[in-house]
């Protein structure tokens, strides 16, 4: 086989992209990349275990067929550059062993090297090198002064080699193509994070991540051979061990997670290396991903016969022979032997990406046959509309994608999967391993009448945290409806026990059924699917009769008012029942919306008002055997109900009156809890305390069920007495269980530690404005926007609809969710009412991202509306209609009589125009209330 050798030194020239990567340097990469073949990264359980050795073989024996392929090899981090070169290995001893073993058809190799520090590119290129060639070429990145901030060069090394095929007009046959890069070098030969220091080259994380998957996109042409056969594959070696620092300092294994490219480990062959692979395994698999084999080297100490008992055939085993300490044949002979191992490897890779593909494939339609999903009409959900889920990695959820060709793509989940999310990628795996080490502890054990340290060390927290100074007693429970159930009945048994000539008529005879305890809740609110929990929320969609056939509605249920943002300014909506007064403008309208929260507001007139609406609801629904035996609250958001901003103030008096009356108060925070609106507990948002409070959902950081029921000490009391049967008879087999108990205590830890939590204002347990304020203004002032409320971690967006586009059941904004979705954000509607919620630890960056989409989306989606609306008003008479208004004046005349103020999308055109003026001219209508001026 004729070889012929070509070697490119080309530079890079980077002016006028400093702002360009100074962005990508503090942004997130999204993550995508093609499944048209194999994709896996090679890893070991240590350094000097072989992994550039098992890569080597790998494309030998991949491209050693009997028809064209490509096998691209990808080293994103690079040590002891040039002397050490894991990529230029490759492609040298993939050439050598072609000339010791030559194929029918020709094969192009090349070597690429992409960015190296200034110590590398010196010793590369000679001492010419600063930054830059010898002949003045600027490589790198410059700032304003010059200067090359980041201590990287571009030095675009390539050098190829065209082997000739040993058959007569072997090029007939194509060729194949061996693609290796090395992405980032240095010139220590040390750990990247110590390489990186020492010599002035930082790259982060996400730029890192960056290169990776634009290398990946660029060298994966998505071709398949007309045989079915998969003609490319792509191996991505790590460097050093599974947890070696990446030049970031990050460990391996966390870096690479947001890809969760499935694994093969070159585990260690010699003494103590069985303990060593076991551990790289199970840190691998710690983080989600999936090994697809352990390949190590024969030192002859036969470590697969207990690592395969271990595995218990999960992972497929092989041996390498031992690699010779007589190197004088380059290892020719080694490759050679080891052959049919490297072969049974890639049979391996190649049946476990078919097998993934296949699954991936099959999923939705096994899940439209078998699955019933919760709040979900079936009858709109076609096979085509499943989101194929294949995994997840802090905020962002990896999805399974056609288009075309089959690709994994990221999407930010916008919903926090109904409401529990929280943690950030690094949280995650935190998470995962204090749990595997509690279920390894505890497993699961009884709670009545026992203690462990995650049970009561969640405790401490809670009555520390949201419970400070009000709370004695936590009651644990399954989920939030369940903690609601658990928190009415304490209540009733307060209210009871303070009213106690109540159970002295049941003593005396009466029956008990005659005494009728209802709640105090307000409309809109929802506190959850037990039948329970359902007759203490007004009638909704939820409580229909096909829904609930039981449901009575046990309450009093008021008509609340509402705060929110519309035109670019916080305004209060009064119901019906309180618009009979007239108020001043600064008690309805709110320059800001931290002036809602305001305490001054409790002397103004508003209150007043509202605390005698209040009053006399309950005199009305109050006396007889009929009472009013608690009030229960969403405090300042009501979530499913459709994000409705309650006016803090109303909430406030509606707290102290019923307190006043001795009615035990409920917060529902089980949406609300633990910074979800910007504070530890909504409570702070109201100044009021409530006597019992629900919290789940955030709590564990979403990763597994808890819920916590907490009570001060006189609703405590209540249940105590001389007879079990005055206790609290109310239990779950797995209440308090550990593992929930654990991952809520490194979750609130997390959250209200400033180190990891980068929102958090100082001391002041507040997170800081995550939501742009001109950005959600702005999306207040689109005409297609009835109204925004930002807080915290939630913005919520009603779009403006009529008759049945409005509520629950519609379908409306489906069209606008579905292309947030193509953008990469994860939404699921409430009717007209699209929301994004992030988590307390999301980056301000993030969060303005999506609402530069969301706000172009509703631009795109009220302009395809727009023109539905014209084509439905547009009627055949229109014409003649027009005919006849138009002896007033001309069209053009009249056109440019009107105000400056109005003015006309460029995109509405001559018909709309026409129609604009029929209607200011027929109806006489004034120009400021036009509803297509802008």
């Amino acid at each position: 086989m004729h070889s012929t050798t070509t070697l490119f030194l080309v530079p890079i020239r980077r002016h006028g992209l400093f702002k360009h990567h100074l962005r990508r340097l503090h942004s997130k990469p999204v993550i995508e990349y093609p499944l048209t073949h194999p994709i896996y990264t090679i890893w070991a359980s240590n350094t000097s275990l072989g992994k550039t050795l098992v890569s080597a073989g790998l494309s030998i024996s991949f491209l050693s067929t009997t028809h064209p392929k490509k096998f691209i090899y990808l080293k994103p981090v690079q040590t002891g550059f040039p002397d050490d070169s894991d990529s230029r290995f490759v492609y040298r001893k993939f050439y050598e062993f072609l000339a010791y073993k030559p194929l029918p058809f020709s094969v192009l190799a090349s070597n690429h090297v992409l960015r190296v520090s200034v110590p590398a590119g010196k010793s590369l290129l000679g001492t010419g090198f600063v930054g830059g060639s010898g002949k003045g070429e600027n490589f790198g990145i410059q700032n304003e002064k010059g200067n090359f901030f980041d201590g990287f060069g571009n030095v675009g090394l390539y050098e190829e080699r065209k082997l000739q095929g040993s058959e007569i007009g072997a090029d007939e046959f194509g060729s194949s193509e061996l693609v290796c890069k090395t992405m980032h070098g240095w010139k220590e030969a040390v750990s990247p994070h110590l390489a990186a220091e020492r010599e002035g080259a930082f790259v982060g994380d996400y730029e890192l991540l960056d290169t990776l998957k634009r290398c990946i996109g660029s060298d994966l042409g998505g071709k398949w051979c007309d045989k079915g056969e998969l003609d490319a594959m792509c191996v991505i070696e790590t460097a050093g061990g599974v947890a070696s620092p990446g030049p970031s300092g990050s460990l391996q294994c966390d870096l690479y997670r947001p890809f969760r490219l499935p694994a093969i480990l070159v585990g260690d062959g010699r003494l103590g290396g069985i303990s060593g692979t076991i551990s790289a395994y199970e840190s691998l698999k710690l983080r989600g991903y999936d090994v697809a084999a352990i390949i190590f080297e024969d030192h002859g100490l036969m470590n697969e016969v207990p690592l395969l008992s271990y595995f218990r055939k999960r992972v497929p085993v092989l041996v390498l022979p031992p690699v010779p300490q007589d190197m004088s044949d380059d290892l020719i002979n080694w490759f050679d032997k080891s052959h049919t191992v490297f072969t049974s490897l890639k049979e391996i890779m190649f049946s476990a990406f078919v097998e993934r593909m296949q699954r991936l494939h099959d999923m939705p339609k096994k899940a439209c046959n078998i699955l019933w999903w919760p709040f979900t009409q079936h009858k709109f959900v076609p096979q085509e509309n499943v989101t194929v889920i294949d995994s997840r990695c802090g905020e962002n959820l990896a999805v399974h994608k056609f288009q075309s060709f089959d690709l994994i793509s990221q999407q930010f989940d916008a919903c926090a999967s109904w409401w529990t999310q929280g943690p950030d990628a690094i949280m995650q795996i935190e998470l995962a391993r204090d749990m595997g080490y509690t279920a390894a502890r505890y497993g699961h054990v009884m709670f009545p009448e026992n203690v462990y340290e995650p049970a009561l060390e969640l405790a401490e927290l809670l009555l520390e945290g949201v419970g400070k100074e009000w709370a004695s007693r936590v009651y644990f429970s399954d989920n939030g409806s369940t903690a609601i159930e658990i928190a009415l009945k304490m209540a009733f048994r307060k209210f009871l026990f303070d009213n106690k000539e109540l159970l002295d008529l049941t003593n005396g005879g009466m029956d008990e059924k005659c005494i009728d305890l209802k709640v105090l809740a307000l409309r809109g609110s929802y506190h959850g699917d037990t039948l329970g929990a359902m007759e203490a929320q007004a009638p909704s969609p939820y409580t229909g009769f096909l829904q609930q056939p039981w449901y009575k509605g046990r309450g009093l249920f008021l008509d609340p008012p509402t705060v929110c943002m519309q035109n670019g300014l916080w305004k209060l909506c009064l119901p019906e029942k309180m618009q009979t007064e007239k108020f001043e403008v600064e008690y309805v309208s709110f320059s800001s919306r931290d002036e809602i929260f305001k305490s001054n507001r409790d002397g103004s007139s508003l209150a007043g008002c509202y605390r005698s609406f209040i009053s006399q609801a309950l005199h009305r629904n109050s006396g007889g055997f009929s009472h009013i035996g608690a009030l229960i609250i969403e405090p300042v958001i009501q979530g499913a109900g459709g994000m409705q901003m309650i006016d803090p103030l109303f909430q406030r008096v509606l707290v102290r009156e019923c307190q006043s009356l001795k009615v035990p108060v409920i917060f529902d925070e089980v949406f609300t809890g633990f910074w979800r609106l910007g504070t530890e507990s909504a409570a702070e948002l109201l100044c009021c305390q409530p006597d019992i409070s629900c919290f789940a959902k955030l709590m564990t950081g979403g990763i597994i069920p808890l819920a916590a029921t907490l009570a001060s000490d006189a609703i405590f009391k209540a249940f105590i007495g001389d007879s079990k049967l005055k206790a609290l008879l109310h239990g779950h087999s797995y209440s308090a269980h550990a593992m929930g108990c654990m991952a809520a205590v490194k979750s609130i830890k997390w959250f209200k530690d400033c180190t990891t939590n980068i929102n958090l204002i100082g001391e002041s347990r507040l997170l800081q404005e995550l939501w742009d304020s001109e950005l959600v203004c702005q999306i207040s002032l689109h005409p297609a926007v009835h109204r925004v409320v930002a807080l915290g971690t939630l913005c919520a967006i009603e779009i403006k609809a009529e008759g049945s586009d409005v509520g629950y059941a519609s379908m409306y904004a489906s069209s606008l969710v579905k292309k947030l979705r193509e953008d990469g954000i994860h939404m699921r509607p409430l009717g007209n009412v699209i929301y994004v919620m992030c988590g307390p630890c999301t980056s301000t960056q993030v969060c303005s991202s999506i609402l530069v989409k969301i706000f172009a989306r509703i631009q795109e989606f009220s302009q395809v509306n727009d023109s539905a609306t014209r084509v439905v008003e547009q009627s055949p008479n229109s014409s003649n209609d027009y005919a006849e208004s138009s002896s007033l004046r001309s069209d053009d005349e009249y056109l440019k009589s009107l105000p400056p103020l109005v003015h006309f999308r460029p995109t509405d055109g001559e018909l709309i125009v026409k129609y604009l003026i029929k209607k200011i001219k027929k109806e006489k209508l004034p120009y400021d209330k036009l509803e297509y001026a802008l």
